[in-house]
């Protein structure tokens, strides 16, 4: 849960919400604000989350589905993943997103541990949504920023499917050198191999007449993994397929991503609310 910035549960709700699903939450940790900024503050919560998973079990709640991100110890995987085991049992579907990193390096205050919460996270899940550094951190092969081939994206999907992730979803990679979403869906036993273009927008030049011109550059914001994994599990609770579930939710937040590139701080990420009746 973030304090300052439209990231995780912060702006995963809103969009759960809105879809018609009712939600209920339990903190990993707290953070002041996203991590873009470079300074923060956290509140680990694993004690409180194994008291108020007993209490759960005690009041016989039982979910649909289950959405976890970030995992502050290997401790806390390993609780969260034995109750997701424990709640699939009883036919809750359950959704992962390995949040450790991106554009080839880990997140600060992530750390071998870390990849090892996950891979425990990972062996609990029906359908999983790493990025592509988080996929290499998890199977355990090399970063490539050129990317790689099609025979090697299914590669990189396999090892994640043996941890032991029933489906899976893989964003941020470039495969023969375009930009893609990639992925497995176990039902139909198919791989998914799905496009798309980036945002880009014009650095203004500077007084030094440096960058004359102007200089496109990839526009970033924290926080649209998460909605695109929530715009892909609301839809897929509905009863969507994986790749149009996919399809509908990369369209949806390549939209949003242009109507906010012009935001003057990106770190807050995207205000979500604003943008609810797209869905």
């Amino acid at each position: 849960m973030c304090g300052y910035g439209k990231v995780a549960a912060a702006c995963q709700m809103p969009i759960f919400s809105y879809m018609g699903h009712d939600v209920f939450n339990l903190p990993t940790m707290l953070i002041s604000n996203t991590f873009p900024y470079g300074k923060f503050a956290i509140l680990e919560s694993t004690d409180y989350i194994q008291e108020a998973m007993s209490k759960w079990n005690e009041l016989g709640f039982s979910f649909d589905a289950i959405v976890t991100g970030f995992m502050a110890s290997e401790r806390q995987a390993q609780l969260v993943a034995h109750y997701c085991r424990e709640q699939a049992s009883l036919g809750t579907k359950i959704y992962v997103d390995p949040v450790m990193g991106d554009y080839g390096k880990m997140y600060a205050g992530a750390n071998e541990g870390t990849i090892r919460c996950m891979r425990e996270m990972l062996s609990a899940a029906h359908l999983c949504f790493p990025n592509y550094t988080e996929a290499c951190l998890l199977a355990g092969v090399e970063y490539r920023h050129e990317g790689i081939t099609w025979d090697e994206a299914k590669g990189l999907i396999n090892k994640l499917r043996r941890i032991g992730s029933m489906s899976v979803l893989v964003t941020s990679c470039i495969v023969d050198g375009k930009p893609a979403v990639i992925g497995y869906n176990h039902f139909s036993a198919e791989y998914l191999l799905l496009p798309y273009e980036v945002i880009y927008t014009t650095n203004t030049p500077s007084l030094t007449g440096e960058g004359r011109g102007g200089t496109a550059s990839p526009v970033q914001f924290p926080g649209t993994g998460d909605i695109f994994s929530s715009i892909i599990v609301g839809r897929l609770q509905d009863g969507d397929t994986l790749q149009h579930a996919t399809q509908t939710s990369m369209d949806t937040l390549r939209h949003w991503i242009d109507l906010n590139k012009d935001n003057e701080d990106k770190n807050r990420g995207i205000p979500v609310e604003r943008h609810l009746g797209d869905l």
